[in-house]
């Protein structure tokens, strides 16, 4: 089976049987979604989702944000893990949103990254959720379950992965296939004990094709 061959068959399985999906980040706005994202490095969404109604309820835009202070930040992100320094960027990333770009999230990567405490995997995600642009965010699920089944071969860093996938997955699947591999790496392709009795893929699995 070519590399190609494995794309198309995992995709048009994800596409039959997932369909469309979304974050499981709770937000409405960009800046929601982006502060969010950020909140959810190395914690689960469903803590993040349990933390940012008042953090919202407080700070409801860039401009109350920036107007805050970290202290003020901590204290309603404290059960979220690393507070103190997602305190710090949260705050950061507010000051320098409304001084560079009026209190709007920019749609572009490069602008996103110029904010304090978003990396590519977040500016990515914004992109590829909030703005739908064409966009791979790659977390460890993504990254375990592309190289696991064989989407990527051996790709040793993040920004590997996600030039393997971008080169062959459509254009207009990316932000599906994000939520797809996420999802997938969440609750069936799991890191320690993957359930390939409960996997559809597994015809097409390299993983499951060595057991």
């Amino acid at each position: 089976m070519t590399k190609e061959e494995r794309f198309q068959h995992v995709l048009s399985w994800f596409a039959e049987h997932v369909g469309a999906v979304d974050t499981e980040l709770h937000y409405n706005t960009p800046y929601e979604l982006l502060v969010a994202v950020m909140l959810s490095a190395q914690c689960t969404d469903k803590r993040v989702n349990m933390t940012t109604p008042a953090l919202f309820a407080r700070f409801p835009d860039p401009a109350s944000l920036a107007a805050g202070t970290v202290d003020e930040i901590r204290a309603l992100i404290k059960s979220i893990s690393y507070p103190n320094s997602k305190a710090e960027h949260l705050h950061a990333m507010a000051v320098k949103l409304m001084a560079d770009f009026g209190g709007v999230v920019p749609d572009n990567m490069d602008d996103l990254q110029t904010l304090p405490g978003v990396g590519r995997k977040t500016a990515n995600v914004v992109m590829a959720v909030a703005f739908r642009r064409p966009a791979m965010p790659v977390d460890t699920h993504v990254f375990r379950v592309s190289n696991r089944i064989g989407l990527a071969d051996n790709a040793k860093t993040p920004l590997e992965v996600e030039r393997q996938l971008v080169a062959g997955i459509p254009q207009e699947m990316l932000s599906n296939a994000h939520h797809w591999l996420i999802l997938h790496g969440r609750y069936v392709c799991t890191a320690r004990k993957p359930k390939c009795a409960d996997c559809g893929i597994t015809p097409w699995c390299k993983f499951f094709s060595k057991k």
